[in-house]
């Protein structure tokens, strides 16, 4: 009798976590699903959870309260390019193969080379469908760098970040097949679809935020990895007005605020709609216990299509903005959500950045990522085993593109900035967090120091000098 009870108790544990993993499918691999949502240009104090009074984001809010939000976490640099390159690769940008946002004509940037090792590859060896929906960045069309040349079993959105300047563009991409957009048509001849739309349908983030959905309906029976990667809140570069182009300013309109204040809070809130459907989509297929969710951006806030990064106070604390190595152009919103992992409303200090990505996702996936990365994996910090988790000695990163820093580096509670002039700064930000107070001044031995860790940590390349 004690055998068949014991029996029966076996069954039915087995069952019920059966049950509580979801699909059957999922329960035997035990890999959990990887969300990896990436906004373009969304500053640290853009969201509610993170301080923002007027911007309204109750989705993502509630993804901070159902998870971990992480108050020291970087991007991979200050702008688009390389930041994506660090995410993909896990190098920083002294050792990266993309530094800057350098064009490659007559559509797209500097592409990955072939040999690249991306995350996108190494989940894929472990059995993951890998999907990217959203703007790439690293290779235009027919380059070495196309997303299904580096790992990406499907792909939707902008090859191109110039093409991705345009909400409103002619065309979007599915794999390597242009797809005409219904009702779009761009003023001038330009072959990257940038400029201004002069007729106006299709909104691409609408498109990008649908795919997103249909990609997990598809996969959600087997480990799937998908990379969001959207561009909202960033510019219409080319200017004017339609600088913050949505298709309507929502709760915004009846507000006193400029027109491209209006837009750019409408973004955001729009976005904030859109993860939220994704969210209720994972509870709907019974996944969302089995799928693990980040949330950030790619770098600081931005000053471009009549944004006024001041006026809804989008660097929060911060000082800087995108293109700057201050605290502003690199600290950004990192959340994650994984129910019955992560402990909910917590909050952690953990010092990271998105090259730290690599490593967490192949030991998600119970997997190794390539030998000699900048990165470590922060799935211990995730977990709340805060003793456990190792620390980088430092994080560097450098710009090469426009704007007066070169060089960055953050040590425990310091940080330097060194100037293309030669000049370095230092802070504390344990005590100075606007990075107000330069005190190179008074620690000369530090600033020694730190500039030879800058010096260590930067790789020649011939085509980033």
């Amino acid at each position: 009798m004690k055998t068949q009870f014991h029996f029966i108790t076996k069954l039915s544990l087995q069952i019920i976590l059966v049950a509580l993993m979801g699909a059957t499918a999922l329960a035997g691999t035990g890999k959990p699903n990887i969300i990896y949502i990436m906004t373009d240009d969304l500053g640290y104090g853009d969201l509610g959870c993170y301080g923002q009074q007027r911007i309204k984001t109750p989705k993502i809010d509630q993804l901070a309260e159902q998870g971990m939000r992480f108050s020291q976490f970087y991007a991979g640099s200050t702008v688009c390019a390389p930041s994506r390159c660090v995410l993909m690769t896990g190098y920083h940008t002294g050792h990266a193969l993309v530094r800057g946002n350098r064009e490659i004509k007559p559509m797209g940037q500097w592409p990955l080379p072939d040999d690249t090792v991306t995350v996108a590859e190494v989940l894929k060896k472990a059995g993951y469908t890998t999907g990217l929906v959203g703007k790439w960045g690293l290779g235009g069309p027919g380059s070495t760098g196309h997303p299904n040349r580096q790992g990406f079993d499907y792909f939707f959105g902008y090859l191109c970040q110039r093409h991705a300047h345009n909400y409103y563009p002619e065309f979007l991409f599915r794999n390597e097949t242009r797809v005409p957009l219904k009702g779009n048509k761009v003023e001038n001849d330009r072959l990257d679809g940038a400029g201004y739309a002069t007729d106006r349908t299709t909104f691409s983030h609408d498109l990008c935020a649908d795919e997103a959905l249909e990609f997990v309906k598809r996969n959600h029976e087997n480990p799937f990895f998908l990379y969001l990667s959207l561009t909202i809140p960033h510019a219409n570069n080319e200017g004017g007005k339609r600088g913050m182009e949505v298709p309507d300013y929502g709760v915004y309109s009846a507000m006193d605020w400029p027109e491209p204040q209006k837009g750019h809070a409408a973004m955001i809130s729009r976005l904030d709609a859109d993860i939220g459907k994704l969210m209720a989509l994972l509870e709907d297929l019974n996944i969302d216990e089995h799928t693990i969710v980040f949330f950030t951006s790619d770098n600081g806030p931005h000053r471009e299509g009549g944004n006024d990064p001041d006026f809804n106070d989008s660097n929060g604390p911060l000082r800087g903005i995108k293109r700057d190595l201050y605290e502003g152009g690199i600290r950004v919103p990192m959340i994650v959500r994984w129910p019955g992992k992560i402990a909910p409303r917590s909050v952690s200090d953990h010092i990271g950045y998105f090259g730290d990505f690599m490593t967490t996702a192949a030991e998600l996936a119970g997997t190794r990522a390539p030998r000699g990365l900048d990165s470590i994996s922060f799935v211990d910090a995730l977990l709340g085993n805060d003793r456990r988790q190792k620390q980088h000695p430092y994080l560097y990163w450098e710009f090469h593109g426009g704007g007066r820093h070169f060089q960055a580096i953050r040590l425990g509670p310091w940080k330097g900035v060194k100037h293309r002039n030669g000049s370095f700064e230092l802070f504390r930000l344990d005590q100075d967090l606007g990075e107000l107070h330069d005190v190179a001044g008074n620690h000369q031995s530090l600033v020694t120091q730190l500039s030879i860790e800058m010096e260590r940590s930067h790789q020649d390349n011939p085509m980033w000098q």
